[in-house]
């Protein structure tokens, strides 16, 4: 958190001095006014300037992050964070040579779970929504490899046998990598089934 006194003729102006200083935005300030402009002595000796505390705001991107290398701190586990941005939106990847599969957790359900919070974090003061993907030793790829294979080999198996085939539960983001791997596959459609938890693809000939 970065904090500095600033002092002006009028608190707009230690305000506008403020902003100017540090770099930043007005919407990324707080302040607490410390003193009040005086004026002095016939409105030309001894005034006294406004003196202002102001606070920036942590960047949301900057604040997910160190609540994210906190939390791994807190689980006991060493890893390496790197962060960059594709396509609008900030990827945070870990790396770690031990316990990165409880990161992970049954079908990437904790790495999920991890990310709703770090997205709760960044979002929580942000003036703009901010996107964040959470990921450790590239699983996302790999998962999403693994989902286009099965989807490929269910669709082959619901066009053969003639006969829908269901999926097991899935998140939003997974269903939809089985859609879109199956949309233009002549013979098979899909369809989402269940709610909940329980959500899951339906694959089945037409």
């Amino acid at each position: 958190m970065i904090k500095r006194r600033v002092s002006g003729k009028t608190i707009e102006e230690a305000v506008e001095k403020a902003v100017a200083e540090l770099e930043t935005t007005r919407d990324r300030i707080t302040y607490t006014v410390l003193e009040e402009p005086q004026k002095g002595f016939l409105g030309l000796l001894g005034g006294k300037p406004a003196v202002i505390e102001v606070i920036v705001k942590p960047e949301p991107v900057d604040k997910a992050f160190a609540f994210l290398e906190k939390l791994v701190a807190n689980m006991g586990l060493e890893a390496k964070i790197e962060k960059r941005e594709e396509q609008g939106m900030m990827i945070f990847e870990l790396f770690g040579k031990e316990g990165i599969g409880s990161l992970i957790g049954k079908r990437g359900q904790t790495l999920d779970s991890l990310q709703y919070l770090v997205n709760l974090v960044a979002n929580r003061d942000a003036t703009s929504f901010v996107r964040i993907q959470l990921d450790a030793e590239n699983y996302r790829q790999r998962r999403k490899e693994t989902l286009e294979q099965l989807a490929v080999r269910l669709g082959e198996k619901a066009r053969s046998i003639k006969k829908k085939v269901p999926l097991e539960p899935m998140n939003a983001h997974e269903r939809k990598i089985i859609h879109a791997t199956l949309q233009h596959t002549d013979g098979v459609q899909t369809y989402s089934e269940g709610q909940g938890n329980g959500r899951h693809v339906v694959i089945a000939p037409k």
